[in-house]
């Protein structure tokens, strides 16, 4: 089953399976062929996130590290309740799902029907949300932080953010947002050097490709 191959493909290595479960966004995608740019500093925006119920955004256009601090609260609040449901919806309201699952099928992507994808999309955001609640607990976040933001440019605008765990460690994450229509969407985060989506089209592609190149196999496994 593709959850086995997953958890085989973190065993071993605790950084993947903390990024998978922490961020979640891993599935986020997160783009793989991303060229990091270094943002350019602005004011520090340093606020612990808290684990109440997440602010609703303002009419006014947020910024991206406003984005992504509200974010990071949502993302906080679903890790410590350890629920699928809740994952599931901070992924769906805030992850650029088409862009994300389109680039994790690869050249495969033209062979699954349009018809297809709304499907493929869900599977995705609950393959991504189980996984997240089952890994979660076992990396407790104590704080997330955002740091500063780059300049957009036409991949869009990074924002820097600092998360640390309970035990102490604190990882540095960089966080690819995009604008979409009057709000953004997170479409991939930077962990320790990688980027997480290229994890989730590592993961997608090789198992498509062991089921004779049929990305409806995929489809299949994730809406199991």
């Amino acid at each position: 089953m593709l959850s086995t191959v997953a958890v085989r493909a973190t065993r071993g290595t605790s950084t993947w399976a903390l990024a998978f479960a922490c961020l979640t966004f891993v599935c986020l995608p997160f783009v793989a062929t991303a060229q990091t740019v270094a943002p350019e500093r602005t004011a520090a925006i340093k606020s612990p996130v808290s684990s109440g119920t997440p602010t609703a955004p303002s009419n006014r256009r947020e910024s991206p590290a406003a984005y992504m601090k509200r974010v990071g609260n949502e993302l906080l609040a679903a890790s410590r309740s350890g629920s699928m449901a809740q994952f599931a919806m901070v992924l769906n309201s805030n992850a650029d799902i088409p862009s994300i699952g389109i680039s994790a099928l690869g050249e495969y992507a033209r062979v699954l029907p349009k018809t297809d994808r709304p499907i493929y999309y869900t599977g995705m955001i609950n393959f991504i949300a189980r996984y997240a609640s089952r890994e979660a607990p076992k990396y407790p976040v104590a704080r997330f932080i955002v740091t500063s933001q780059s300049k957009e440019d036409p991949r869009g605008t990074y924002v820097d953010s600092r998360i640390t765990l309970e035990n102490g460690s604190s990882y540095d994450v960089r966080w690819l947002v995009v604008r979409r229509g009057n709000t953004y969407k997170v479409r991939d985060a930077q962990v320790i050097g990688f980027w997480m989506t290229s994890f989730l089209d590592t993961l997608f592609q090789s198992f498509i490709s062991d089921n004779g190149g049929n990305p409806k196999a995929l489809v299949v496994a994730l809406n199991r």
